[in-house]
């Protein structure tokens, strides 16, 4: 029986511990970490006959050596151990990787970018189900891509199907929402249908390089049959068609900025397709009917109706589900108003770009939650944002300190350091009240790592507190906060 040994005990590490496992080889898991809940997943999977190493790393010693690694999405593709094993010749492969390789003969939508990934994928995931597609989201949202081969290739119950998923022994189509990290270490992968969102710096303390973070983005978009583009993208913009000449590209602006003889572009309140150089402008989707705001959720509706068209989607069925689109947890939320200040969830933002979005997107002035783990980037315009909507900044987390300094660098003093959530939100909510500001927002432009799992959490928490804040005014949630302590 060959051997497999899995890297990362999270959701995408768990299944596709599954999936080997039911493909007949002897799995291994592996994760450095251990706590009560990784423990209770050891005994599960001990049961299905899955062994689960904790607390130590996987080690590259001996003659009894796996055949193939599988590597979670959140494990760097370059430390020792697996640079070890690729000088072994093990093949080492990315959780998302093993999914394709089981689902390669279905259509995939492949969507990736430094923000936008997540709202772009959920619309088009509701446009696809709209249309009556079997079209489950996975990858970097949803489920696990290896969750999606599980359900595809059995007809046994599993945890897509207790979601109401029409998911049985097939699927229409994968919609899958691609990381630099998935894309890093995914070789074949190749979607019928790629989308790229947007491009800024990011993830560099990985990828080292911006050219290196670019590269790894383009081999998903080289790989697709047909490609989307964000042709409002400052820097895909300047790749234009010399990088991407057969690309279908989106614009806000109209036809005149189109970069190519085909693409969508808004005019008139109207989603306008253009399919060729010679083929008529056709109207396919009134943009009023999204109820997100932001020109940035404008780009990501070219998107996904692009995406959709070129899959052979009828209009009916794209303004239905943009009709009723909610919007993406975590993505400027709306959780709350409370005496009207609406509270604003947008834990996504973990980077500049997309908290300079996020602020722009709301009501001013507005009080600002920010900070986490910091991340590498270019805040100039973040900045330049804060000075021109926020009437007061709140900073939480390990990055607390050094956004103050950098606020000061730009003559921004109305910043108060509160260090953590509990303390943000009803500080918040008083500056709200003296500044008369109508909006609370959580955007704050860093990782979450230093005080939360991940950014869902983060906003889970955000919104378990402006809730008990809203429901009760200081008393309930002052109950709530030492409940919880």
């Amino acid at each position: 029986m060959p051997r497999a040994t899995v890297i990362g005990l999270g959701k995408s590490g768990v299944a596709a511990a599954r999936l080997l496992k039911r493909e007949g080889w002897e799995v291994e898991l592996s994760d450095g970490n251990t706590s009560e809940t990784l423990l209770q997943q050891q005994q599960q999977l001990a049961a299905e006959q899955i062994t689960v190493k904790l607390g130590q790393s996987l080690e590259l010693n001996g003659a009894n050596l796996p055949q193939l690694i599988v590597v979670s999405p959140g494990v760097p593709w370059d430390i020792p151990v697996l640079i070890k094993a690729r000088q072994l010749g093990i093949e080492t492969i990315g959780e998302m990787e093993l999914a394709w390789r089981n689902l390669q003969a279905l259509p995939w939508v492949g969507i990736t970018g430094t923000n936008g990934k997540t709202t772009t994928t959920a619309l088009i995931a509701a446009i696809f189900q709209a249309a009556e597609l079997d079209a489950p989201a996975c990858g970097n949202i949803g489920y696990a891509a290896c969750e999606v081969a599980l359900s595809c290739r059995t007809g046994t119950e599993t945890p897509i199907q207790n979601q109401k998923s029409k998911i049985q022994n097939c699927i229409d189509w994968v919609i899958a929402e691609i990381s630099s990290y998935q894309v890093e270490s995914s070789s074949s992968l190749a979607p019928r249908i790629g989308v790229w969102t947007t491009f800024t710096p990011d993830h560099l303390s990985r990828h080292q390089t911006l050219e290196n973070y670019y590269n790894i983005k383009a081999k998903l978009l080289h790989q697709s049959e047909l490609q989307v583009f964000n042709g409002d993208d400052t820097y895909l913009r300047q790749q234009g068609l010399s990088a991407w000449p057969d690309a279908y590209w989106t614009s806000v602006r109209g036809k005149d900025f189109l970069i190519s003889e085909k693409g969508f572009y808004i005019e008139d309140d109207w989603v306008v397709e253009k399919l060729s150089a010679t083929s008529a402008p056709e109207p396919i989707v009134k943009v009023s009917t999204l109820r997100m705001v932001g020109e940035h959720n404008q780009q990501n509706l070219l998107m996904a109706v692009a995406t959709a068209r070129l899959a052979g989607i009828n209009r009916d069925a794209i303004a239905l589900a943009i009709r009723e689109f909610p919007g993406v947890a975590h993505r400027l939320e709306h959780i709350c108003t409370w005496e009207g200040i609406d509270f604003i969830n947008d834990s996504k933002a973990t980077n500049y770009d997309a908290a300079e979005v996020g602020l722009a997107s709301v009501n001013s002035p507005a009080i600002l939650i920010a900070g986490g783990e910091a991340k590498a980037g270019d805040d100039t315009g973040w900045l330049a944002k804060i000075h021109s909507k926020a009437a007061a900044v709140l900073l939480i987390g390990s990055a607390a300190p050094a956004f103050a300094k950098r606020l000061q660098e730009v003559g921004y003093y109305s910043y108060h350091i509160v260090e953590t959530m509990e303390r943000a939100v009803p500080r918040a909510a008083e500056l709200a009240k003296e500044y008369q500001a109508p909006v609370v927002l959580l955007s704050p432009a860093c990782a979450s790592f230093d005080q939360y799992p991940n950014f869902e959490v983060r906003g889970d928490h955000f919104r378990q507190l402006c809730l008990a804040w809203a429901g009760g005014g200081k008393l309930q949630y002052n109950l709530i906060l030492s409940s919880s302590l």
